[in-house]
């Protein structure tokens, strides 16, 4: 890795957001309405996002793969206990649980699997699912007590996301050394590259019939995005930085540049539809998401450029 990384970012984000104003204009014409990005959304969720994780374990397990996933775990962990701990000076903040939420959780999955993919490779696609896994477990554990109220985990919403199953799956086989046949990974090679673009065009219908004013006028929503793409990934660098955990493994910077991108990615979109099925400010939890999504064209490249300087 080095320097020229940032503005290779740049470029596929842009590229991106070239699809988002695809899916913008779709629905500004009437083509398709925001509603019809339901079925979009359905199709990355069971279809798309489990192809890419599946076959992003179809590697030879060498002892480089082992020791690199392994530091992925690892670091996807202490970036939510980092994560976690911030949440009591966000809550000292005043901010409600939305606000809190929507700093702490990233958009790991749709948005950074396709850059992952496109700036380092595919192969190193499975370091992004190893932060998912631990995000998914985070989410549905703290995450859905804090915008429900409720304090029991949601252990059947873990077990049984299909995410998590993918990753089962594609865990397992990689540790039993099982090679797919190469027609079927091939076929999920195919789906796996629709995510970037159906996830984008899936933002673009959503942004069509946003209250774009209303976001953009709101103070506090300035201030939650400000925290969860500059404050958060700067926090969690340092912690990287300071336990010097990239030498656990011979490609450790790396790994945790994915670990780290995951963190300075926009607010995960399971946050407002947990606030919608609990009735939380789901308005609110919508417009966070929507800042910090169109800001991530500028910072996630300032976050990869500081990462680049520091690690």
């Amino acid at each position: 890795m080095d320097s020229t990384l940032s503005l290779l970012l740049f470029r596929q984000i842009a590229s991106l957001f070239l699809m988002v104003g695809a899916g913008f204009l779709i629905v500004k014409l009437k083509i398709l309405s925001a509603r019809d990005s339901r079925v979009l959304s359905l199709l990355c969720i069971y279809i798309v996002v489990p192809c890419v994780i599946v076959n992003s374990f179809q590697l030879e397990l060498t002892d480089s793969v082992r020791s690199n996933f392994l530091l992925a775990v690892g670091a996807a962990l202490l970036a939510h206990v980092v994560i976690l701990l911030a949440g009591f000076g966000l809550k000292a903040m005043k901010l409600d649980a939305v606000g809190r939420g929507s700093v702490m959780y990233s958009n790991s999955g749709n948005l950074v699997i396709p850059l992952v993919s496109a700036l380092l490779g595919p192969e190193w696609v499975v370091y992004s699912s190893a932060y998912m896994c631990v995000q998914l477990v985070f989410m549905w554990t703290h995450g859905n007590a804090l915008l429900s109220g409720q304090t029991k985990p949601q252990w059947k919403k873990i077990i049984t996301n299909c995410n998590i199953i993918a990753i089962i799956i594609g865990l397992v086989l990689m540790l039993l050394r099982v090679r797919l046949p190469t027609v079927l990974t091939t076929a999920m090679d195919s789906l796996g590259g629709m995510l970037g673009p159906m996830s984008m065009l899936l933002v673009g219908m959503l942004l069509a019939e946003a209250d774009l004013k209303a976001i953009f006028t709101h103070r506090e929503t300035w201030l939650i995005a400000l925290l969860k793409m500059f404050a958060v990934p700067l926090l969690v660098l340092a912690v990287f930085k300071l336990t010097g955990i990239a030498g656990l493994a011979a490609e450790g910077r790396t790994v945790l540049y994915v670990s780290f991108l995951a963190t300075a990615a926009p607010t995960a979109t399971m946050i407002t539809q947990l606030s919608q099925l609990y009735h939380n400010r789901p308005d609110y939890a919508s417009a966070i998401n929507v800042m910090t999504t169109l800001s991530c064209i500028i910072t996630m490249p300032l976050m990869t450029e500081v990462y680049m300087r520091v690690m």
